[in-house]
């Protein structure tokens, strides 16, 4: 194995397990409906390797998707809180002793959706634990469905911690526990339960068990929703389905997602910040980017993020981070290697805990490294904060 390839990155992993289970670069690329060539320049960093074809390479290799990425380590400080996490998940059907302060969790879950939405990773970490076993305590002692849809937004978080490191089982035992809260809750809550439950779907490669998902979601909330949270929660699930589509490479699909979600986001005079998720119009223009990415539409990825970058003030950083990543994506694609390192600064900058633990982010600093031979003083300064040795 050449030193390019020690790099730490999902394409490095590629090479990792095929070797290990002793096939051929051309019998896994036969297998997994790619080019030797790009099999060749994934594994090596000159290219980088999408989640589309990931997804297929995992397949043809009998791995899952988060072992081909790579889960993210659990770090020191965060272990014990973890613990206490799983512990309060197991608990979901006990009832303890209700909280004597139950005013209290609104605004702690204020403050989980607040360190979500800057990407504060640690900090939703150490929030999480108490605010999970109150809030189900506190549901279970009153019944009531506004209870039981917080207890649903907290587990909506966990997914996402989960989901952000590749923690499959947990976010997996998350989704079910959300919907079990979420039929005691609202329909509101359902609609971002079955939306999180497709995430599964996506993280785990099955796009189009996760487009199914939506599809029955979206006739569910059509019926079960109005107004304001009609909208909200619909627009939600079409962007869902965009992203799936888009990994599938179904243009019809992700056509039909995408004029829907624009439609519902017209409804918003800006993008609104509910249950710890955004949704409008910037939000609905950085899915579309990444749909764009996805389907090797490059060029028009790019025009779309600048119309976006003229007005994206109200983003968090969690879509902030992602959508640097792609605008990345785009720019390596078109063989712009100084714009793409430009971009990854830009998300770790945005973004950091979350670009330390994301595939897109770990996958653009190999390849960049590759390209660049190590020799590029801004490359340098990023592996050093994502602890990478050149």
């Amino acid at each position: 194995m050449t030193g390019t390839t020690r790099i730490p990155g999902p394409g490095t992993n590629v090479a990792i397990l095929r070797k290990a289970r002793e096939m051929s670069q051309a019998k896994l690329a036969r297998r997994a409906g790619v080019s030797v060539s790009l099999l060749s320049k994934i594994e090596v960093g000159d290219r980088a390797l999408s989640q589309g074809v990931a997804a297929a390479l995992a397949t043809a290799m009998g791995v899952t998707l988060d072992e081909l990425l790579g889960k993210a380590p659990v770090e020191r400080q965060n272990a014990s809180s973890l613990k206490e996490l799983d512990a309060a998940m197991r608990r979901f059907d006990l009832p303890g002793d209700a909280p004597h302060t139950p005013e209290t969790i609104r605004d702690d879950l204020a403050e989980v959706i607040r360190l979500r939405g800057e990407a504060d990773i640690s900090g939703v970490t150490h929030k999480l634990p108490g605010l999970l076993a109150k809030a189900q305590n506190h549901a279970h002692a009153t019944g009531q469905r506004g209870d039981w849809a917080v207890v649903a937004d907290v587990y909506s978080a966990v997914y996402w911690l989960a989901a952000r490191h590749r923690w499959m089982h947990m976010a997996e035992l998350a989704v079910m526990k959300q919907a079990r809260a979420a039929e005691r809750g609202t329909p509101l809550a359902a609609a971002i339960s079955a939306r999180d439950e497709a995430g599964t779907f996506l993280n785990g490669g099955d796009f189009a068990g996760g487009l199914a998902v939506v599809d029955r979601a979206i006739v569910q909330a059509e019926s079960s929703l109005e107004g304001r949270d009609r909208a909200f929660g619909l627009g939600l699930l079409h962007l869902r389905g965009l992203t799936l589509a888009g990994r599938l490479k179904d243009k019809a699909a992700a056509t039909q997602h995408s004029k829907a979600a624009w439609r519902v986001a017209d409804e918003f005079a800006e993008d609104v910040h509910d249950h710890g998720i955004t949704f409008g119009l910037n939000n609905t223009a950085t899915h579309v980017i990444a749909t764009n990415v996805d389907m090797e539409q490059h060029r028009k990825a790019l025009d779309t993020a600048e119309d976006l970058m003229r007005d994206a003030s109200d983003l968090p950083a969690t879509r902030l981070g992602p959508l640097h990543m792609n605008i990345a994506r785009a720019k390596l694609a078109l063989h712009d290697r100084d714009g793409a390192l430009s971009s990854l600064k830009e998300a770790w900058d945005a973004a950091p805990q979350m670009a330390k633990v994301h595939p897109t982010s770990q996958e653009l600093m190999r390849v960049l490294t590759s390209l660049h031979k190590r020799s590029n003083p801004t490359l340098l300064a990023l592996a050093k904060r994502a602890g990478v040795k050149l």
